[in-house]
């Protein structure tokens, strides 16, 4: 099993209004320079949402969610603490409701 880590907020938040792009680039960069592999993703309208598990998280967001993945727990707290009004959340994968922690609705 994988724990993986997350930041959910609206997709209008995540994508327009916070410099994420920015953030994600640099990481990108500095993963390439330190030949370490990709562990973060972008999914807009992630499914896992979608479980009895988060939804009293995706009843706080206000429209389409959006989500920073990483099985980088260190990675989700500084995006919690640069980006402050996003909410937070884990689970291990594959369990009996999520199989694929990357399909999206």
């Amino acid at each position: 099993m994988t724990t993986y880590f997350f930041v959910a907020a609206s997709e209008k938040f995540l994508t327009v209004e916070e410099p994420l792009d920015e953030i994600l680039k640099e990481r990108m960069r500095n993963y390439k320079e330190n030949n370490k592999e990709i562990d973060f993703w972008l999914l807009k309208n992630p499914s896992f949402l979608q479980t009895t598990q988060f939804a009293d998280l995706k009843a706080k967001i206000p429209s389409t969610p959006a989500v920073v993945l990483s099985t980088d727990k260190k990675f989700i707290t500084f995006l919690k603490l640069r980006l402050e009004f996003v909410a937070v959340g884990e689970f291990e994968c594959p369990n009996a409701e999520i199989i694929d922690p990357f399909k999206v609705v």
